[in-house]
């Protein structure tokens, strides 16, 4: 495991905080956050963060303006051409789409639910997208925005920050090697997996 953190580690910083404000940006600006999670790289930043390679800060400040930027011209997207907008997502991508799920959302929660949306990676995607479709006022839509993003930031790249701290506890005082640790890793992987297949056959079913 001490080569995967090196090689994160050994990013240049500048180009890690690049990614770090790009991939929230992108997410539902431009519909990527319906296949690559803007989380990802913020978790980056933060092991890179712990490694002393720039300041947790930075990868903080870099993700919540990303994350807030994106989620402003997803709004705006939603404003001015409606969920229209989502038909131009990739196919394999539009499948993974619960829109019935995040209309009601924003319907029952209002700019709550801008906040509580951050937090899944589908509906952090198109909730902003919905919001301005939706005719949701632009200043309740911007303190959700604000607040929501700065939260979510601060919180994956904590746990970035914390996770590459534990790898190094774990594998230091317990004596745990990296294929044990591989190991857990890729069984999380699967049950994840797993347990989103039995909700979408779930969803089907009914």
């Amino acid at each position: 495991m001490d080569w995967v953190l090196a090689l994160i580690t050994g990013l240049p910083p500048v180009v890690v905080l690049a990614l770090v404000f790009l991939l929230p940006a992108l997410e539902s600006s431009t519909l990527l956050g319906l296949v690559v999670p803007g989380e990802t790289a913020v978790l980056v930043g933060g092991v890179v963060a712990h490694g002393s390679g720039l300041p947790l800060w930075a990868v903080i400040a870099a993700a919540t303006a990303g994350a807030c930027i994106g989620d402003q011209i997803g709004y705006l997207l939603g404003r001015r051409y409606g969920p229209a907008v989502l038909a131009h997502a990739p196919a394999v991508a539009r499948r993974h789409v619960d829109l019935d799920r995040a209309r009601r959302l924003v319907s029952s929660r209002g700019a709550a639910a801008v906040v509580v949306g951050r937090w899944v990676a589908v509906l952090r995607t198109v909730v902003p997208i919905i919001a301005g479709a939706s005719g949701m006022r632009r200043a309740a839509f911007g303190w959700a925005n604000v607040a929501g993003g700065l939260v979510w930031a601060t919180a994956v790249a904590l746990l970035g920050y914390l996770g590459a701290a534990s790898l190094h506890y774990l594998e230091r005082e317990l004596g745990i090697g990296t294929h044990a640790l591989l190991a857990v890793v890729l069984l999380a992987a699967v049950l994840a997996v797993w347990r989103r297949h039995r909700a979408r056959r779930a969803r089907q079913d009914h």
